[in-house]
């Protein structure tokens, strides 16, 4: 793909290094991840504008910590170190860090000293959210001291002349209101850097690549109905156009509205050529008898190579299919540790897994975007607000979520519960506030009840909506009491196999997001 220079963001055990390169890319500038234990020749070979030192839980001067060369400070190249990556380039310059008792955990007060450019136009006393033991006491030569806080006398520090600055707390997280502002005093003010990530500049820079790398064979697509199936098929159409054709495998566990919306919305809005496979029938067969979660997604996965490798042989009979498309995301990318980018395919989860003898070269126009950066890009291409907004889906669809043997009634049962929660959500303008909302079907619980004058024996559905932003860790949602009464009503009453609803109110961890 081809991309602007980066911002490098050298992870030295952060649990914020994604949240850091995230924001970098708010400011309309491309960033990296790369480890701390990159050589700083490999680092310089990407030709980075600028360099940010993340945080991370070591102390400086323990054996075995994470340190920086100060050849990466002689480069010549703008460095940002945030906590930890401040202290370690507080060290490598000539400064000192103590372990000094005063530890600052969460909330803190921050007094500017002087604005310099990181505070330049903000409040003389900050909120920032602090997170440290050891603190930075002097700054290294050529540093003007601009902030201090009640446990850290160096709290902050700036060399203009040669493009570094640093700071104590994370300017990253929301805790930190004016945090981005300060990111972006230091890349456009101190580093210089142009602010030339722009959805536009993405679109036209992979639709180059796209065409470049295809030329005129013959591309095919699993799309799942997912935003990141269906922005990279997007993406992949804008640039070869009839080249792809995209395949739908209907497995029947979708929720309800989820097959027309690919089929009709989509195609009515792309123009791509779509191949559909209902396969509803053969997946509840190949399910009928099974309970257990791992074997339900073996078999799932198993059907769906079937079906695929098929369906990629009727298609090939019109010409060959040498190109794959995949919805791989950049924290994919990150948390395998950086991809590989061969052309032979085992497995993915955007489309269940392929054979190992079905060979392709991957196409992954969104390999460098974050979900929100697809979403933009969804918007921008025209994809239907309700597809570019879907929450994330699991690849078994309902079948994890119904905690007993999948059965078309069942499906019938969850889909209409799914159905009412999702209304509510939307009609109380929720949608964008909640990550994922799960709602799972205790097929294999009876749970006793009072329904008009009668006792009865219906099953009861756990509601599971949770925020995050990545996934790696949630919470749940708090919704309003009168939109969980709204769906509890609503679903009692017009799901007469259900007689109860519960919210499942475990983070994660220690619970998962699914239940199965």
């Amino acid at each position: 793909m081809s991309v602007p220079r980066p911002v490098l963001v050298v992870d030295l055990g952060a649990q914020y290094a994604q949240l850091i390169a995230r924001r970098v890319r708010e400011a309309r500038v491309y960033s990296e991840i790369v480890p701390h234990s990159m050589p700083v020749a490999d680092m310089l070979a990407k030709r980075p504008v600028a360099i940010i030192l993340s945080g991370g839980p070591s102390s400086v001067y323990e054996p075995g910590a994470p340190q920086i060369d100060r050849a990466l400070f002689e480069a010549g190249v703008p460095v940002f170190g945030i906590c930890y990556g401040f202290q370690a380039m507080a060290q490598a310059l000539g400064g000192t860090v103590e372990h000094t008792g005063q530890r600052e955990f969460g909330g803190t007060k921050l007094a500017v000293l002087e604005s310099g450019r990181l505070f330049d136009g903000l409040a003389p006393t900050q909120d920032v959210w602090m997170s440290h033991g050891d603190c930075v006491t002097a700054a290294p030569p050529g540093f003007g001291v601009t902030a201090q806080s009640a446990g850290a006398p160096v709290a902050a520090f700036e060399d203009l002349a040669g493009r570094r600055a640093g700071v104590q707390f994370h300017p990253e997280v929301a805790h930190t209101p004016d945090g981005q502002r300060m990111l972006e005093h230091f890349l456009y003010d101190i580093a210089g850097v142009e602010r030339n990530w722009t959805n536009a500049s993405i679109i036209a820079d992979q639709v180059a690549a796209i065409r470049e790398q295809v030329g005129d064979k013959q591309v095919l697509c699993a799309l799942s109905g997912g935003v990141d199936s269906a922005v990279a098929a997007a993406l992949v159409h804008r640039a070869i156009g009839d080249q792809l054709t995209c395949v739908f495998v209907d497995h029947g566990l979708l929720r309800a509205g989820e097959a027309e919306q690919v089929e009709t919305d989509y195609v009515q809005a792309t123009g791509i050529k779509l191949k559909v496979v209902n396969a509803a029938d053969r997946f509840l067969g190949a399910l009928s008898g099974v309970a257990d979660p791992e074997q339900k997604r073996k078999i799932i996965g198993r059907e769906f190579i079937r079906v695929f490798e098929q369906a990629a042989r009727e298609i090939a009979l019109e010409g060959d299919v040498e190109f794959l498309v995949q919805g791989t995301l950049y924290p994919d990318v990150v948390e395998s540790g950086g991809g590989t980018g061969t052309a032979s395919i085992k497995s993915h989860h955007n489309v269940g897994g392929l054979p190992d003898d079905l060979k392709f070269a991957l196409v992954e126009p969104l390999r460098t975007l974050f979900k929100d950066e697809v979403r933009a890009i969804g918007a921008e291409l025209g994809l239907p607000e309700a597809m570019v907004w879907r929450h994330p889906f699991p690849g078994p669809g309902l079948a994890i979520r119904i905690i007993g043997e999948v059965t078309r009634e069942r499906l019938d049962v969850l889909r209409a519960a799914d159905r009412i929660a999702r209304e509510e959500l939307t009609a109380a303008g929720l949608d964008r506030d909640v990550w994922q909302f799960p709602v799972v079907l205790l097929a294999d619980v009876r749970s006793v009840g009072v329904q008009g004058d009668g006792r009865t024996y219906g099953h009861p559905i756990v509601l599971r909506p949770v925020t995050s932003e990545d996934a790696m860790t949630a919470d749940w949602s708090r919704l309003p009491y009168p939109v969980i009464a709204r769906i509890s009503t609503r679903v009692t009453n017009e799901v007469p196999e259900v007689n109860r609803v519960v919210l499942d109110v475990t983070s994660k961890p220690p619970g998962t997001i699914e239940w199965e």
